[in-house]
């Protein structure tokens, strides 16, 4: 996992961003070693949710500009090359997160800018730093939304708070952000890591089955009409009924309910 850490706590596991230098920008050996984290912690069965953050001042700075500014790495070729080297690089990053079926936390611990912002919005919760700043700023630098953005930022700002965002690159503030509920949580800065820990934990309290399938619902659930939103959630639910977490659950409640 190149440009990446990956480490484990019980069942928590931390994916930190680890180019500082470059204050956490993108390289193509960075979208590989998320992805990689990503499917390490889906095939660990010891892990029950991932929390994600950056090293040093900044969440992700987006873009490398240099890499921009010198046409290499994930920026080199032509047009068609170009189109390859998002589709096969970058792209693969949201297309891995669609799929992971764990809870994820980003810890914005600074600016999440551009593709930053982007995969900080791929995160099911954001627990911010109360300095954090955060902009889809592709258009300050001549492109769009690559990686998925225009449509995470939709779904989580409403469309045209997406819009104005997204066609001004302007740069918010963390009370702004969370005032249209772009990140769930304040925090003071170094207390950003410890906040979003202690949530993953909280959720890795719970019934992994049934949070994983709760999350499978609620993002199959959005787009979709009540109808289908209740056939699936009729299945999900004999699903996890059966299963051993629910029973122990059940018991555990009971007890504490007789205790009291």
């Amino acid at each position: 996992m190149e440009d990446v850490t990956y480490s484990t706590d019980d069942a928590i596991a931390t994916l930190t961003l680890d180019r500082p230098e470059a204050r956490n920008a993108y390289s193509s050996e960075m979208a590989g070693g998320v992805v990689d984290a990503l499917d390490a912690a889906e095939a660990d069965s010891d892990v029950s949710a991932l929390v994600i953050t950056g090293k040093g001042d900044a969440f992700s700075a987006g873009g490398d500009l240099k890499a921009m500014k010198e046409r290499s790495g994930m920026f080199a070729g032509d047009a068609t090359e170009l189109r390859r080297n998002y589709m096969e690089g970058l792209q693969r990053v949201p297309r891995r997160f669609n799929t992971f079926e764990k809870p994820v936390i980003a810890a914005i611990n600074g600016p999440a800018i551009g593709a930053g912002l982007d995969l900080a919005l791929m995160c099911d919760i954001r627990i911010a730093a109360e300095d954090a700043k955060f902009g889809s700023t592709f258009a300050k630098v001549g492109l769009i939304p690559g990686d998925g953005g225009a449509y995470l930022l939709t779904r989580i700002v409403g469309f045209p708070k997406a819009v104005e965002l997204i066609l001004t690159a302007r740069v918010i503030d963390a009370d702004e952000a969370l005032d249209i509920d772009l990140v769930n949580r304040l925090v003071p800065r170094d207390e950003v890591l410890d906040e979003a820990t202690s949530m993953a934990r909280r959720i890795a309290s719970l019934p992994d089955k049934a949070v994983q399938a709760a999350k499978a619902t609620l993002y199959q659930s959005v787009d979709n009409d009540l109808e289908t939103s209740l056939q699936l959630t009729a299945a999900m639910q004999g699903c996890v009924q059966s299963t051993e977490d629910h029973d122990r659950a059940v018991d555990e409640l009971l007890e504490s309910l007789r205790s009291d």
